[in-house]
């Protein structure tokens, strides 16, 4: 018979999430095995592509203090490696200045004691050339922005994990997971893991598999988490040549976001040269097995081109963007994420799910807490109720806040697959 393998842990996803953990749980020592079920670095999920935004400010006074720590776990990696994965850019957050949002950006950062500079439209479209801000608008800059090279970043933390020791598996579709006993019932606890390639015993397990989550759950525990996962479109747009130079990031150019009733955000000319990155910050439910690849360009056309009409008027080609592609998020009600043990795991299992669009920025924080959780049981720098499942038993629509949430999600029947190749 041939001999089972073991590990300390298992992590289940091999996106940005279980990346970061394995290598938080093997650079501790440990020994962990991080599955895929497709190949690695994938473009069927959430963690694929060319950037990610990354900044400082929210309205959330809990994900500013979590993002300076982000920041220095992201250098301290980069250090690590020999590379870098993140390029640094000033940070815009613009908006009417009755927005709540955006109000409540500025009472996070003063709370932390983050810098923040308010401009006027005229002094931000000095700094900023590119732009143009109507005259009811506020901008406010930041110091720590810029973006994060999304399918490298993941590939550097696989790398860094597989330094330290850990075993990585793609193509390994996780089946089921099971407690062999409980501790108390003459148990031990342990959990296995079957795979079609076979089962694996493991100490514990961490489970990040992104937009698959509810399913997998539900399928082998039965449970039901508050997530949904929206097909999302990212595009990048022509800019006209004679300005091409004003949207670099030696020029200044920043990463930016837009508070309304649509959130925009965007990026210095970088990854595609001659082309600028905007998108806009919402989506429609989708099945993540069974989704069309294809990117929403009805909406673009519908939103994005408008807003490129007001705020980088005659600057970029707005009828249709040259590059658009499909990506993923995994919504919470509240927009919060899910870090917490599965429920009646006996603290074996660790979920890190609903990431709800803002997540990757804080990759590798996420991996060092569902490592503490899963290794120490507990994990005190982070305040954990505002991730907890729990919060969902107490309102159904989760933690309570003053403002509306950024992403907005579009009903599955408004948008049809062949609704939007253009």
């Amino acid at each position: 018979m041939e001999k089972q393998e073991k590990f300390d842990v298992v992590v289940v996803g091999a996106g940005i999430m279980g990346s970061c953990s394995a290598y938080e749980v093997a650079k501790r020592g440990y020994s962990v095995l991080l599955l895929e079920q497709y190949d690695f670095l994938h473009r069927r999920g959430s963690s694929h592509g060319e950037t990610r935004t990354i900044r400082i400010t929210y309205p959330e006074p809990y994900y500013v203090s979590m993002m300076k720590e982000a920041f220095r776990l992201w250098y301290k990696a980069q250090e690590e490696a020999g590379y870098r994965v993140h390029t640094p850019m000033q940070h815009l957050d613009f908006g009417h200045p009755s927005n709540s949002s955006l109000q409540e950006v500025i009472s996070a950062c003063s709370m932390h004691s983050i810098h923040v500079e308010t401009l006027t439209p005229d002094e931000a479209s000095c700094r900023f050339p590119p732009f143009s801000f109507p005259d009811d608008h506020v901008v406010l800059v930041t110091q720590e922005g810029g973006v994060i090279h999304a399918s490298k970043a993941v590939a550097m933390f696989q790398a860094l994990a597989l330094k330290h020791g850990a075993v990585l598996r793609d193509r390994t579709k996780v089946l089921n997971i099971d407690l062999l006993g409980m501790k108390g019932e003459g148990g031990d606890g342990s959990i296995s893991i079957v795979t079609e390639q076979g089962s694996i015993i493991a100490r514990k397990c961490i489970i990040t598999a992104g937009a698959w989550t509810q399913k997998l759950l539900r399928h082998i525990h039965n449970v039901e988490l508050p997530i949904q996962p929206l097909h999302t479109t990212i595009a990048y747009w022509k800019i006209e040549d004679e300005v091409a130079h004003e949207f670099s990031v030696k020029q200044g150019f920043p990463s930016f976001a837009y508070y309304s009733d649509t959130y925009m955000y965007g990026n210095a000319s970088l990854e595609l040269p001659g082309l600028v990155k905007v998108a806009l910050h919402s989506g429609f439910t989708c099945d993540p097995d069974e989704r069309a690849l294809i990117p929403d360009r009805k909406t673009l056309k519908d939103v994005v081109s408008p807003w490129l009409d007001t705020f980088l008027k005659a600057k970029v080609k707005s009828d249709s963007p040259v590059l658009a592609e499909a990506c993923m998020y995994s919504m919470t009600p509240d927009q919060d994420f899910i870090l917490d043990f599965l429920p009646m795991s006996e603290g074996n299992i660790v979920i890190g799910a609903g990431f709800s669009g803002h997540g990757f920025k804080m990759g590798p924080l996420v991996g060092r807490i569902l490592a503490d959780l899963a290794l120490n049981g507990s994990c005190g720098y982070v305040p954990l109720e505002y991730f907890s499942i729990a919060r969902f038993d107490q309102n159904s629509k989760g933690n309570v806040k003053a403002y509306e949430e950024p992403v907005r999600h579009v009903a599955v029947e408004q948008v049809k697959p062949d609704a939007v190749i253009t």
